[in-house]
């Protein structure tokens, strides 16, 4: 059970996860309403709401119809692409006054929750303050930034005492499989059903991890390849709970990347030959192993 100043600090974070979810919502109702106008911004843009699409969207809404000039509104980066822009703009004489109305209304409302975020984040830095230490160790970890140790923290408290170790923490948070068997008969796995907010919060910190150069990075990649990406980022949010426990039961440590070679360090030698002849074999190669001589032998052999 969470303390009481806990309990409204979550209050904080999760209506701010709620608002976030919900101008996503409407960032993708603008995407669709210009779609439906034969406009295919999205595809050129990396981001629709950015300077360059929202300037777009915006002389749309003015009246502005001729592809090129609204290309022409392109800034930095997109300046590469006015040909792209200009073709995905074509659509633009199809953009009629009631588009453009609508379009109106979902940017309003996607600036009035900006503005709503913006606040609620000033208030959740101020009840967070004393737990400085704790959102410098959490964010200290690949894939996440002061957000998600703003929210992780809100939803677990700084006592982990509370947990007895990591992997009950793991499994309090939902990151963990589902033990579905009977005798001989096995079921379908799945992942435990938990606090939706901190699994929500652990999809998105495994994906930006998979990302990095970086031991969990490396993880989530092994497991993508054989496993799936969505085991994957169950497994790697498993991993993630394990080392946030330890990191907040031990004051003042942050986290120490074992480096993306990790898993092949970790590896004998002779394992590693055997599985690299193993595959070449399978290419239809015969491998003949020699080693490489030190640097100190090859220097005192005698030249022919």
């Amino acid at each position: 059970m969470a303390t009481g100043e806990f309990r409204v600090i979550r209050l904080h974070t999760r209506y701010r996860r709620d608002l976030t979810e919900e101008r996503t919502r409407e960032k993708q109702r603008a995407e669709k309403l210009l779609e439906s106008a034969a406009i295919k911004l999205s595809s050129v843009v990396t981001d629709l709401h950015g300077v360059t699409g929202r300037d777009i969207m915006d002389h749309l809404i003015a009246g502005e119809r001729n592809p090129k000039v609204l290309a022409q509104l392109a800034r930095a980066r997109a300046r590469r692409k006015i040909r792209e822009l200009e073709e995905a703009l074509e659509g633009a004489e199809f953009f009629t006054p009631e588009h453009a109305a609508l379009l109106a209304k979902m940017l309003a409302r996607i600036d009035r929750v900006n503005a709503g975020i913006d606040e609620l984040t000033e208030v959740i830095e101020r009840l967070l303050a004393p737990y400085e230490e704790q959102l410098q160790q959490a964010g200290s970890m690949p894939g996440w930034g002061r957000r998600s140790a703003q929210d992780a923290i809100a939803e677990t408290g700084t006592d982990m005492t509370r947990f007895p170790t990591g992997a009950h923490l793991a499994s309090w948070a939902g990151r963990t499989p589902l033990d579905n068997s009977s005798g001989k008969r096995t079921g379908r796995a799945r992942a435990k059903k938990g606090n939706r907010y901190l699994s929500g919060l652990l999809g998105e910190t495994a994906v930006a991890a998979g990302k990095t150069q970086t031991r969990e990075g490396a993880r989530y990649r092994r497991l993508a390849r054989r496993r799936g990406k969505a085991k994957a980022q169950v497994a790697l949010g498993n991993t993630q709970l394990k080392v946030y426990h330890a990191l907040l039961s031990s004051p003042g440590m942050r986290y120490t990347d074992l480096g993306p070679d990790y898993y092949e360090r970790q590896a004998s030698t002779r394992r590693q030959i055997a599985h690299h002849v193993g595959k070449l074999g399978a290419l239809g190669f015969e491998v003949t192993l020699c080693r490489i001589p030190e640097p100190d032998q090859a220097a005192s052999t005698p030249a022919a």
